[in-house]
């Protein structure tokens, strides 16, 4: 079964090249190199920064990611929803 792509609302940050994407086919293809490809992620976070993100939201149990950005930019906005508590 395949998953339907579609063009994405915002862009797409992807850790094989922390560059953002819109094309739906770059973005499938981009999730397959993800699964061999070193993560980039002060790369990624950088870059989201640099075109204009103000606020970083991390889903999900725990609180590693935003404590991951509060390392590469103190002064950003980032917050954890940790749904443990």
């Amino acid at each position: 079964m395949a998953a339907k792509f579609a063009e994405p609302q915002c862009p797409i940050y992807q850790n094989v090249n922390a560059l953002p994407q819109t094309d739906p086919q770059l973005i499938r293809t981009h999730l397959i190199a993800q699964l061999t490809s070193p993560v980039r992620w002060t790369q990624t976070v950088r870059n989201m920064l640099s075109d204009g993100a103000t606020q970083f939201i991390e889903y999900g149990p725990g609180k590693v990611l935003t404590g991951l950005i509060h390392k590469i930019d103190s002064e950003v906005d980032a917050q954890s929803t940790d749904n443990r508590e």
